[in-house]
């Protein structure tokens, strides 16, 4: 089978199988589980001989195959297959992740009466991602990225039983589409510009000058990528998608859709470095990503919620490699962090029904937790450090790789690239880095040291879920190394540590450990002096049943779906005034909710009100005024002859004076 054959098989499989899940869900349940792992594990597989026969840099270039999918009558629309280093690499994190998703959910969801469909989207989901991956035409890559965008809607809001979730799948799906818009204009102008939707003959055209308006299309394809992978200012919708389960949010956060948007801008470079203004733009889109989300993480309750937090930061490392033109360091972050992050949220998943509850500060007063789950333990503290970008883990050779394109560009060794950006990125990256260290020693200390009562005891989790766990596990400790492997699967460049942002950033993130421990250990005492907590604990049900009670009462018992009044809480210590801004992501719901939903629900009032007393008082009217005529003339049909001769006498009488004054000239 040639490896192009074996590339079509990779996104096709995933769709049989929810299709195939679909049809035989209800009719024989008993084919669910296969359906789900089976196709999307043989997916995984076929990715990475698609990787393997492909060689990356050694010595075998891009394959490229397309066929004409229909005419148009001026740009014409191909379905195209594009497979490099980048996109064999991304699609083996793509199977893998999703295939651990699937795995963890058969135990996850084992009792869920919709696990079928769950199933079945996750699979659509996952093929979407690998469409978006593989093609080589931008309008069939368009396809998958829809198609994700609907996907998250009903994953986001499978607990639809509980109104945040209700709430988060409408949000991200309106937020998303907010910047789909601009994205699908700038396709367009795009093509118009290159005369083709393939993306080999847009970048050819970028680098020879023949896009138009490169800022325009560039500033409007930024909209839908700050959408689809969560960058300020329209970042708001993945925090609050923490309402869907927990496999979820590990496949959007890891894999899929948030890392779709990092992914179209890396293939897309060239166009973004034709205008040194999107460039810039993208920058300090990416500053204010790094350090805006990382204050916020710094303040969540909620512990999903602040893995959410940090996945917004991390995305704006890898926009920023790309803003100082390094897709190499963008990719490298990107899959590294699809590893870890995948683990963090699958450990977060144990967590969460080993304590019976979503919320650190009700943790922070449990005994002998991190001995319940050891292996939710060991592997969440290694994701931890990665995330914290401590070495030798992955997180810290992918993040320097990052800082070092950014150093490299602030010196002004970047052709094309603007100092500024780089000196944005990189100072952004090194306050980051310690936020990052302090908010991940903050989850360790408060979800696995709690002083207070023994913790419940649920049992050893499910085989399927700790197995998963080790399995992400692996790349999380030794990706790091693959370091000095990657440039020749890339474009060439080296992304192995430099010294100066090494020493910088590995300082920051040790000084954000050291300064976060001291701050629980004074605020440790509070926690036992002020109990606090709701735990909703049912050993005997599937780890979604704790879940979903988290998320239900977590408002209830808290004040807030985010926060929690927790006098114990060392990150309300160290934000001081300014904790009660970043617990609310500095309140940019409650900004939107004023230029925008206000103004556009009293429009719609507006509109009922004319609708309903203007243009349907004329309808009404218009069907009234019949009425009343024939009312009238229906008074006359008295029935009576005599009647009708006396009015015929008297209008002959009428017409007769009428004459004789008109001809007497009266």
């Amino acid at each position: 089978m040639s490896t192009t054959t074996t590339a079509v098989l990779v996104p096709l499989l995933p769709f049989l199988g929810a299709i195939a899940g679909l049809l035989t869900g209800r009719r024989a349940p008993g084919f669910v589980r296969p359906l789900a792992v089976l196709p999307t594990l043989a997916a995984a597989v076929l990715a990475v001989v698609v990787a393997w026969r492909q060689g990356g840099g050694g010595g075998h270039a891009a394959i490229d195959a397309a066929t004409r999918l229909t005419p148009t009558g001026s740009v014409p629309i191909d379905l195209a297959l594009h497979l490099d280093g980048f996109a064999v690499l991304v699609a083996v994190l793509v199977g893998t992740v999703a295939t651990c998703v699937q795995l963890y959910s058969t135990a996850y969801l084992r009792d869920d009466p919709r696990y079928p469909s769950y199933a079945a989207l996750v699979s659509l989901f996952t093929s979407a991602m690998l469409l978006v991956v593989y093609s080589g035409d931008l309008m069939v890559l368009l396809v998958g990225w829809e198609i994700m965008g609907i996907c998250s809607y009903f994953l986001v809001g499978h607990y639809w039983e509980t109104e945040a979730a209700r709430a988060a799948s409408l949000k991200a799906f309106l937020v998303t589409k907010l910047g789909d818009v601009p994205f699908l204009i700038g396709i367009f102008a795009l093509a118009a510009d290159a005369g083709t939707f393939r993306i080999n003959g847009i970048l050819t055209a970028a680098v020879s000058g023949g896009i138009d308006h490169p800022t325009l299309v560039a500033l409007l394809l930024l909209a839908g990528v700050a959408g689809k992978s969560a960058q300020f200012p329209l970042h708001t919708w993945l925090p609050d998608a923490m309402a869907g389960p927990t496999p979820v949010s590990a496949l959007i956060h890891a894999a899929t859709m948030v890392a779709a948007g990092v992914y179209v801008v890396a293939r897309l470079l060239p166009v973004f470095a034709a205008s040194t203004a999107a460039l810039v733009v993208l920058a300090v889109m990416a500053a204010v990503t790094m350090v805006g989300s990382a204050l916020a993480a710094l303040a969540q309750d909620d512990i999903k919620r602040v893995l959410a937090y940090s996945t917004v930061g991390q995305l704006g490392y890898m926009t920023g490699a790309l803003a100082v033109g390094d897709r190499g360091a963008a990719v490298f972050h990107l899959i590294s962090h699809g590893a870890f992050k995948a683990l963090l949220f699958l450990g977060a998943g144990v967590i969460i029904h080993a304590a019976g509850t979503n919320s650190l500060a009700a943790m922070a007063r449990m005994n002998g937790l991190a001995k319940r789950i050891p292996d939710a333990y060991w592997t969440m503290t290694a994701g931890l450090l990665a995330l914290a970008a401590i070495p030798p883990f992955s997180g810290f050779f992918s993040k320097e790789a990052v800082l070092g394109a950014a150093e490299h560009a602030a010196q002004g060794n970047g052709h094309g690239i603007p100092a500024a950006a780089g000196w944005t990125v990189l100072i952004a990256g090194l306050v980051t880095a310690l936020l990052t260290a302090g908010y991940a020693t903050r989850l360790w200390l408060l979800a696995f040291h709690g002083k207070g009562a023994e913790a419940t005891g649920h049992g050893r989790e499910p085989l399927a879920m700790n197995a998963v766990l080790w399995v992400l596990f692996l790349p999380t400790v030794a990706f790091g190394l693959a370091a000095w492997k990657l440039p020749a699967w890339f474009d060439g460049g080296s992304l192995t540590p430099t010294l100066t942002t090494s020493v910088l950033s590995t300082g920051c993130a040790l000084a954000g450990v050291i300064v976060m421990y001291a701050a629980w250990r004074k605020t440790v005492a509070a926690t036992a002096r002020a109990p606090l907590g709701a735990v909703a604990a049912d050993p005997e049900a599937a780890p979604a049943v704790s879940e979903i009670e988290a998320i239900a009462t977590h408002e209830q018992a808290y004040g807030g779906i985010a926060a929690a009044c927790d006098p114990g809480d060392p990150g309300r210590l160290l934000l001081g005034p300014l904790h009660r801004h970043a617990v609310s992501g500095f309140h940019l719901d409650a900004v939107y909710s004023a230029l925008f939903v206000r103004p556009v629900r009293g429009a719609a009032r507006l509109a009922r009100f004319l609708d309903r007393e203007v243009v349907e008082a004329y309808v009404r009217g218009a069907g009234a005024a019949p009425g009343l005529l024939g009312a009238a003339v229906r008074r006359a049909q008295t029935g009576n002859v005599q009647t009708y001769l006396s009015a015929l006498l008297a209008g002959s009488v009428v017409l007769a004076v009428a004459a004789v004054l008109v001809a007497t000239g009266a």
